[in-house]
């Protein structure tokens, strides 16, 4: 009994150190990715480097499955649908808004996903949350609120649309993600699905919409770009679903709001982005919350 307490408190000590490193990286991958998008189209960075992920990804689930003796233990449509919602669609709209709002407002928005996972986490994956959860989400969405308060253009109001879609989207996904891993999927299997699907869909997309020819014609720039940015995102992903692995999703998806702090900061000193004071009220706001959610156990 107590060596079973003993894996359960280190399973969660692993999976809390493992997103408190996506949330790092998440903090300085949007800043980094919104002077990338500036120059290279968004459809084709995201679908180029997922595919990529997805291929390396392939080879490390067939490695332990492959020692598991069994690779499909969930149906295949739930990790068709984490690749075509959270690898495909997901990437396309964030990365679109990206261009046309900020770093920093794009980060804050994208944080946003606990309040969306955790309510899809208490109706689907019976997930529990105290009064002091709750509590601590609503006060999030008010800094949410002050945030968006901002005096801001047309483009930029667009361009928050597109990352709040792109984030409810992903929260989808990662309940599903969840899902799969409570059925015994490996979280090998499910990051690849995540990538390789989501790739095989953006250059469908790419196909239909023309630009087949952008492909041919990226200079080494602009595949430097793609590599560091790909780069990004394999660690992001690799360290959330293991981290995802052995902590609930309400507790993972939370953790990631540290990573606003660090895409406000980078944005200010790197790309000369204006800080407004409502937004500082409001992330403050958000990091309460984020404090009181990171002390539930999962």
């Amino acid at each position: 009994m107590k060596k079973e307490a003993k894996k359960e408190s280190l399973g969660e000590v692993r999976g809390t150190l493992l997103i408190l490193l996506t949330a790092i990286i998440s903090g300085v991958s949007i800043v980094i990715n919104k002077f990338f998008v500036v120059t290279v189209d968004p459809l084709i960075l995201t679908a180029v480097r997922a595919l990529f992920i997805g291929i390396f990804f392939l080879f490390i689930s067939l490695y332990f499955s492959g020692k598991a003796k069994k690779f499909n233990k969930v149906s295949w449509k739930y990790l068709v649908s984490i690749g075509l919602i959270g690898g495909g669609i997901a990437f396309w709209l964030f990365f679109s808004g990206l261009k046309l709002t900020t770093s920093g407002r794009a980060a804050f928005i994208h944080k946003t996903l606990p309040i969306y996972a955790t309510l899809l986490a208490i109706v689907f994956l019976k997930e529990k949350i105290t009064r002091k959860q709750l509590i601590a989400m609503v006060v999030m969405l008010a800094g949410l609120v002050l945030i968006e308060l901002t005096n801001i253009s047309g483009e930029m109001k667009m361009g928050d649309l597109l990352v709040l879609s792109a984030t409810v989207l992903w929260a989808i996904e990662t309940t599903i993600s969840k899902k799969a891993m409570l059925e015994k999927e490996s979280n090998w299997v499910v990051t690849f699905s995540r990538m390789f699907f989501g790739a095989l869909l953006l250059f469908a997309i790419i196909f239909l919409l023309g630009k087949t020819s952008l492909l041919f014609s990226l200079n080494s720039e602009q595949w430097g770009y793609i590599i560091i940015s790909g780069v990004l995102l394999f660690f992001y992903v690799l360290t959330f679903y293991w981290g995802l692995k052995y902590i609930n999703l309400s507790k993972a998806s939370t953790i990631l709001l540290l990573a606003p702090v660090i895409s406000l900061a980078l944005g200010f000193v790197w790309l000369n982005e204006q800080v407004f004071a409502l937004q500082i009220i409001g992330s403050l706001l958000i990091l309460i919350g984020t404090y009181f959610i990171s002390r539930a156990k999962s």
